[in-house]
């Protein structure tokens, strides 16, 4: 007779999944895993995984999303701590690095795996939200009047350095080179430099046309 499934027995399996699935994806990329493997490494039959998700695309489309919610909640909580655009920045910049290297298999299926996001509602909603608290701090420092560079552009720059050093560092290319967290606080610094918000003097705060 079947064993009778439980609400948590069905959730400690998906989640299980999920695990394995994130460092299967991460280490051979979408193409080189398959069902039959993720199946092998659970000690369940072939099928057993079609119980709980459609498909490969549906098991990558959900570990991707739960990746992108806790970077994102990630982002937030240091948001949340911190005391004026410019601490903000830096504290989300910290924690930023922190769960890429925390949370290394996460990372590279959130940004290295090339799959389509249209269909899976809550992979997009989670993207959109990470995405919009790594841009939104050079928003705040630009209505701090601490740049005066277009906030978006300076935003996205700003992303896509930290994630060439992330990237850079993960690959071992820094080995023989400054510390990672050394490299990004540097290269921000020099940002932030060049789009500092110019000043007359004898003026406080205010810009020069």
């Amino acid at each position: 007779m079947p064993r009778y499934l439980t609400e948590k027995d069905i959730a400690d399996f998906r989640a299980e999944l999920c695990r394995v699935a994130t460092e299967r994806f991460a280490r051979f990329g979408y193409e080189g895993v398959t069902m039959r493997q993720l199946a092998e490494a659970l000690g369940c039959s072939p099928k057993t995984p079609y119980r709980y998700f459609k498909d490969k695309a549906d098991i990558l489309a959900t570990v991707r999303a739960q990746a992108f919610a806790r970077f994102a909640d990630a982002l937030e909580a240091a948001a949340k701590d911190g005391t004026g655009a410019f601490d903000r920045t830096r504290r989300v910049g910290d924690a930023y690095l922190r769960f890429a290297f925390e949370q290394p298999h996460a990372y590279r299926i959130m940004f290295e795996i090339d799959q389509p996001m249209d269909g899976h509602p809550a992979l997009v909603q989670a993207a959109k939200r990470a995405r919009g608290f790594i841009t939104r701090q050079a928003e705040d420092m630009a209505a701090e009047g601490l740049i005066d560079v277009d906030p978006e552009l300076f935003g996205w720059s700003l992303w896509a350095a930290t994630h060439g050093v992330v990237m850079l560092a993960q690959m071992g290319m820094l080995e023989h080179g400054p510390d990672y967290k050394a490299i990004s606080h540097f290269h921000g610094a020099l940002m932030l430099k060049g789009a500092a918000a110019q000043k007359t003097k004898g003026s406080k705060g205010r810009k020069t046309k």
